[in-house]
């Protein structure tokens, strides 16, 4: 079994509580359209399991593949520096189709961000650096594709769907 490497940490993008028994991290790529199949299955879990899930996501961009997937998780790098990560996730997720740049600095309007401050924060260095390090992780831990689920520190490579998904997760806290 692939163990997460490096573990959840302050460096890591986190929704839930922090003392959750339940602990799912996704390397997800914000262009994959699997990863947008799971994004409402994971919206999903998430309210059904309420405080017993940590859920934490993890920038895995397929570039050959997806050609936005990388500037889509700088823009959700640069939101974090305004304390709008998961409102950017969110809101590239629920837009798939559209991650063209000049989308990318709309949807940070339309989620409040300060359009000067999110531009400058995009063309930092340190977002790609967290894109490539959360990257690096994932390949560390045998990631090979996405939507790749970890819970609890072990790769999870069972049925992502919802049913399956949360019948697992239900069977860790009894």
């Amino acid at each position: 079994m692939s163990k997460l490497k490096p573990p959840v940490n302050s460096n890591d993008h986190i929704q839930g509580d922090a003392h959750a028994p339940i602990e799912l991290v996704e390397y997800g790529d914000y262009q994959c359209p699997h990863c947008g199949h799971a994004y409402p299955i994971i919206k999903s879990i998430q309210q059904q399991l309420g405080g017993q899930l940590k859920f934490v996501f993890r920038n895995f961009p397929l570039a050959e593949m997806h050609p936005n997937a990388t500037n889509a998780a700088v823009a959700t790098e640069a939101a974090a520096v305004q304390g709008k990560f998961w409102e950017m996730h969110d809101i590239i997720f629920e837009n798939q189709e559209h991650l063209g740049n000049s989308h990318l600095v709309k949807y940070a309007a339309k989620i409040g961000l300060d359009a000067e401050q999110f531009k400058a924060d995009f063309e930092n260095p340190a977002a790609l650096e967290k894109v490539e390090s959360d990257f690096e992780s994932g390949v560390r831990s045998g990631v090979n594709g996405t939507p790749s689920f970890f819970i609890n520190g072990t790769k999870y490579n069972g049925n992502w769907e919802e049913v399956d998904l949360l019948e697992y997760l239900q069977s860790l806290v009894g």
